[in-house]
């Protein structure tokens, strides 16, 4: 009989990516039912995954009736929070995250898996808070502490950020520019969150046991936005730059509630490490326990081309 696999977020990037790669998966199909969650079934996504088989169903995380309906008959759950840049941020996903992790274990479920990151805060010495990280972390701490088996996949910085909020813009001399607060030469480690975070989950579904307690530091590579830049320059043809700006003057695109955490996220990774000091370490590893080949970032760009007019 299959084990039903609770998916939060499952219209979403990682969630989405989750769902997909366990239906489409020989032997997981098998093992695993998904019932994916999302606030809205009655958009485009949630339709698809229904069409393909899919069992979707509507929760909100700031309901814990809603909770507790969708996780009864729950064996396994991957869940995750998300970011809203607000006064709230830290606070919200905390409580949304404990909330899930709780109502798991009294549903009666035997795995968790929770979308997690590194606590900048802590790695930083207090130097560099992040509450979109700290808060993932916190919640990390708190499930390892319930009566739950449980593993963490960190994902890496999207590749999908450089069709939003990291796209290179013209830089007024015929170039593109990358522009941020960093240097050139921070390395950061990239996961096409789409089509690949699956297939580090997956590894957990696969082997649970083998995982238990461990984290998942979810990536393909490890680049600078210098070294990026480079990639792109070759792929589209068009000359592509990173340009770094004084903190004060990046902090006047950002929202003003926002630029705290996102200004001190940047200069964490720069100045500690995506992961801490052993990222390139927990990288490495990490890809060895992919099941599937990861996406190199000429692939992605391949797929997904820069826009760059």
């Amino acid at each position: 009989m299959s084990r039903i696999l609770v998916v939060f977020g499952a219209t979403g990037q990682q969630g989405g990516s989750v769902a997909n790669y366990v239906i489409s998966d020989p032997k997981l199909s098998k093992q695993y039912k998904v019932r994916g969650v999302t606030r809205d079934i009655s958009k485009a996504a949630a339709q698809t995954l229904q069409q393909k088989g899919v069992e979707v169903v509507q929760a909100d995380m700031d309901d814990a009736e809603s909770i507790k309906q969708v996780l009864q008959g729950a064996h396994t759950v991957f869940a995750m929070t998300r970011t809203i840049y607000d006064d709230q941020a830290k606070a919200r996903e905390v409580r949304q995250g404990k909330a899930i992790a709780d109502a798991a274990v009294a549903a009666g479920a035997h795995y968790f898996i929770f979308s997690s990151e590194s606590h900048a805060g802590n790695l930083s010495g207090g130097k560099y808070p992040v509450d979109s990280y700290d808060s993932k972390a916190d919640v990390e701490q708190y499930i390892r502490g319930l009566p739950i088996k449980s593993a963490f996949f960190a994902p890496g910085t999207f590749m999908q950020n450089f069709s939003g909020m990291m796209a290179p813009r013209p830089a007024g001399d015929g170039a593109y520019a990358i522009s941020n607060c960093h240097s050139g030469e921070a390395k950061f480690p990239w996961l096409d969150v789409v089509d690949d975070s699956g297939k580090f989950v997956a590894a957990v579904l696969a082997e649970p046991d083998k995982y238990e307690g461990k984290v998942l530091s979810a990536a393909s590579t490890i680049k600078s936005l210098d070294e990026v830049a480079q990639i792109m320059s070759k792929v589209s043809g068009k000359t592509v730059k990173y340009s770094q700006m004084p903190e004060s003057k990046y902090r006047g695109f950002l929202p003003p509630v926002a630029a705290d955490t996102i200004v001190n996220m940047f200069l964490y990774i720069q100045d500690y490490g995506y992961y801490g000091s052993q990222t390139k370490e927990a990288v490495d590893w990490s890809v060895q326990q992919a099941h599937g080949k990861l996406t190199t970032f000429e692939e992605y760009l391949a797929k997904y081309p820069l826009k760059l007019e």
